[in-house]
């Protein structure tokens, strides 16, 4: 393999480790969850008490499991898709598929969530915005970086499959000489 492919082989295997890490971590918010929505549930419905910063709490983590997973998932290829064609192309075929879409749809999109969210998040941070709500939580400001997040994260994670989908393409996979379609598999199946 070339030191070019080396080199791009070593920026999809650091960007899918950076990803796992960071889907293994917010994974925990999931008990985080269950957890404050039965506090929720028991506090108001068994003993009458309500707690907005606690109904909050739960919004917060739903936002950090859906935004900050979502390049997690799409490592994982857990998102949802029509597929009617897809499955059926072959491994090379899907790479095709995979790379006009990062370079045309999922980059450009993530570019443009970047960008148009930039001055709605550094706003929020500059007043250190609060919850509108009594009661609430007094960090606003961090959910809305979540946005940013999801932007930087799937960004990332969306440049990992351009590159990926292009070693499969030129038929370049690490560590073999005739790259046959097991290394290819292996490429593709995030290896």
């Amino acid at each position: 393999m070339k030191s070019g492919w080396i080199v791009l082989h070593k920026v999809v295997a650091g960007i899918d480790r950076f990803t796992e890490k960071t889907g293994q971590c917010i994974s925990w918010c999931n008990l985080l969850l269950v957890l404050s929505v039965c506090c929720v549930v028991i506090l108001r419905y068994f003993l009458n008490i309500g707690s907005i910063a606690l109904q909050e709490i739960a919004m917060y983590l739903n936002a950090i499991i859906f935004l900050g997973a979502s390049a997690y998932t799409l490592k994982h290829e857990d998102h949802v898709r029509v597929d009617v064609f897809y499955r059926r192309l072959s491994i090379r075929h899907k790479a095709i598929v995979n790379s006009f879409g990062s370079l045309f749809l999922l980059i450009p999109v993530c570019v443009f969530i970047g960008f148009i969210s930039w001055e709605y998040v550094t706003q929020s941070w500059s007043i250190k915005e609060t919850s509108s709500d009594p009661g609430g939580l007094p960090a606003v400001y961090l959910l809305k970086s979540l946005i940013l997040f999801l932007a930087f994260t799937l960004l990332l994670q969306g440049i990992a499959e351009f590159f990926r989908a292009l070693m499969l393409i030129f038929n370049v996979a690490p560590n073999t000489e005739n790259n046959d379609s097991k290394a290819a598999k292996e490429v593709f199946n995030h290896g």
